[in-house]
């Protein structure tokens, strides 16, 4: 009889061989049935059930009832990574200055590889995104225009590292702990004008301004925190 750490160990070795066969497969492709996978991987069904729940919970599988169910393949996204990730910061205490302290090198390396981004739809999008910029001048609205931005330029970097690091810094940092920022119309106005530098840089593929430009955005926005933690 197995004890409580070898179950565990098999429901994790069994979870892991799930997820191996799901990436073996296309997006959605069918596994097998459960009869099916407890014939396969040799293991009793509480195992398999456990071991599926990890493996679903990782999106790395999906379970289906029903006449058509069975154990299907499935892909995480980006936007699973980043909420766990994000979990993962919170309970660490991470900050918005933490979280700029590691992320402004990538920041400035994802605005000059936009530089060179060919999409002309992407840059379309940051062209029209451009136009909108005088629009933003509550602390929520800029909030949200500097998301939009960065994540613009992190995928017209190309370089999908460099996508998960800044959807986390701005979609953890700037929206769950940025309302401290932009109260001042000083500082709004301060993110506007460097906005339109940024922007501009890129469309007119200059990347030793966009660096600068992205360079100038983290200290002001460390300068602020900064700023504001002294006064607290």
């Amino acid at each position: 009889m197995l004890q409580t750490g070898q179950a565990e160990t098999l429901v994790v070795r069994t979870a892991r061989e799930l997820a191996e066969l799901s990436l073996a497969r296309e997006d959605g492709a069918f596994i097998g049935s459960e009869d099916e996978l407890l014939l396969r991987l040799r293991i009793s069904r509480p195992t398999l059930r456990q071991a599926a729940k990890i493996a679903e919970n990782d999106r790395l599988i999906s379970v289906r009832r029903g006449i058509r169910g069975g154990f299907y393949a499935s892909r995480p996204d980006a936007e699973d990574a980043i909420r766990t990730l994000a979990r993962y910061l919170r309970l660490k205490g991470a900050t918005l200055l933490d979280i700029i302290a590691v992320s402004r090198l990538v920041a400035e390396e994802a605005a000059g590889l936009a530089c060179q981004c060919e999409d002309a739809d992407l840059r379309e999008k940051l062209v029209q995104f451009a136009l909108t910029i005088d629009e933003a001048d509550t602390p929520s609205a800029i909030i949200v225009a500097e998301a939009r931005v960065a994540r613009l330029l992190a995928r017209m970097s190309g370089n999908p590292a460099i996508e998960l690091v800044m959807a986390i810094g701005y979609s953890f940092g700037m929206e769950e702990q940025g309302t401290t920022l932009y109260q001042t119309a000083e500082q709004r106005d301060v993110a506007r004008k460097l906005q339109h530098g940024l922007c501009q840089a890129i469309l007119d593929r200059d990347g030793d301004v966009a660096r600068l430009m992205m360079r100038r955005r983290s200290a002001a926005l460390a300068d602020w925190l900064e700023a504001t933690d002294q006064q607290a």
